[in-house]
């Protein structure tokens, strides 16, 4: 079967959204509260697992969780809808470059009992009880694929982009039930609750899967914006378009793909990514306006040909320390880790990385946490020094990395 873009089949994938949850009981009781231990997730997306190492210290393995338990189930009602598989196929054979995208992202409950995860090739979410490895709920997403996930800062919403129906949804971490939905740009992405929880900000990145990359062809990439929604009635607070704000610092020929973001500490400042660009840029809440640029180095080896970059994502994955006063960022294409001073906008030493799709904070929040997608491992990357720490081996094509909670005595379901 020809590969088939999944931009030409946008307006029958709105068509045909199915959205129902079916919450299921899970028959495990809650751990104590008091008896969690913090970890990080580690979403290996090919190989349709979750790794779960130490948070802080050598981050050690201390086991993993199979994401996909009800594959055969899935993959049957696929192959009986000629639609599904269609889009099951486009999702392999554009953003999953030959392999199927079984795990984005994930978050664990409140009391630790189990891990919510965004699976795109299935086009929903599932609660996965972790002391049993079963299936709690599941929530078909509107569309065809699931993406990118945020959750509220008390822990019990999760909000989940339904990126070919341009549609966000925000489930009950528990029950899976739906509690609110909002429209937004082509291809909704990245999704990020404000720390007081009474925002979502959603960032839509168009067609990133299309080899129509040259600038002058940048209009057929699609509605490209953040959407601010109120996060209690969902209704749309405004859109930030940076297409006018890097026009006006003379950036015409930049994308305004807005890829991965971060806040300041106060929330005044969004530092984010955009399609094609090796760094990123510091936008100004208050006044609106693009106040800073960073470019960071080219990898010698790395071709300026746009179609060869992943997703059309040049650098992919953004995170900052706890007290502001740095940045980590991953250089996808350019197969290294640096990190920046937010100060000073000096890099630090790059580190060398394999295809790193990711970056957070370690739990102490003293170091970086990269996913090393090429290597099939995460790294972890000195705040302080901008050195290598250590990297653990994970499964196939890591990309989302996580902090949770899991039982202080948990080990991997049988």
């Amino acid at each position: 079967m020809p590969a088939v873009r999944s931009r030409h089949l946008c307006t029958l994938a709105a068509a045909l959204t199915l959205t129902f949850a079916v919450p299921a009981a899970s028959v495990h009781a809650a751990p104590d509260a008091a008896a969690l231990r913090e970890v990080l997730f580690v979403g290996n997306n090919w190989d349709g697992t979750a790794d779960v190492i130490k948070s802080t210290g050598d981050y050690a393995k201390i086991g993993r969780i199979d994401v996909i338990p009800d594959k055969a189930q899935r993959m049957a009602e696929i192959q009986a809808d000629p639609i599904k598989w269609i889009y099951f196929t486009a999702i392999r054979n554009g953003v999953g470059e030959g392999h199927d995208q079984f795990v984005d992202d994930m978050y664990t409950t409140p009391d630790g009992s189990s891990v919510v995860v965004s699976r795109p090739s299935f086009a929903d979410v599932v609660s996965i009880d972790l002391a049993t490895g079963a299936i709690n709920w599941r929530f078909p997403v509107s569309g065809y694929r699931s993406d990118h996930m945020a959750v509220s800062p008390d822990g019990t919403r999760v909000a989940v982009s339904a990126s070919t129906s341009n549609t966000v949804h925000v489930l009950d971490i528990v029950t899976g039930r739906q509690l609110g939905k909002f429209t937004t740009g082509d291809k909704p992405h990245e999704n990020i609750f404000t720390k007081d929880g009474k925002y979502i900000y959603n960032m839509a990145i168009g067609d990133v899967n299309t080899d129509l990359d040259a600038p002058w062809l940048d209009w057929t990439k699609g509605d490209r914006r953040i959407t601010v929604v109120d996060a209690t009635t969902y209704q749309q607070v405004k859109v930030i378009d940076m297409r006018p704000k890097l026009d006006a610092i003379g950036l015409t020929d930049f994308s305004d793909a807005v890829r991965p973001a971060v806040f300041s500490p106060d929330e005044s400042k969004l530092y984010f990514q955009v399609s094609f660009f090796n760094g990123f840029f510091e936008y100004d809440l208050a006044t609106d306006r693009i106040t800073r640029t960073k470019t960071l180095p080219k990898n010698p080896a790395t071709s300026d040909e746009r179609t060869t970059f992943v997703n059309d994502s040049r650098h992919h994955g953004i995170s900052m320390s706890p007290d502001g006063s740095k940045l980590c960022v991953a250089g996808t294409m350019d197969d290294y880790t640096t990190v920046v001073n937010r100060t000073t906008l000096q890099e630090g030493p790059l580190v060398t990385a394999s295809k790193p799709y990711w970056a957070t904070v370690s739990g102490d929040g003293k170091a970086c946490i990269v996913s090393e997608s090429g290597a099939d491992q995460v790294t972890a990357i000195d705040f302080a020094t901008g050195q290598k720490l250590t990297s653990v081996p994970v499964g196939d094509h890591p990309q989302r990395v996580r902090l949770g909670h899991v039982a202080t005595t948990w080990t991997s379901p049988s």
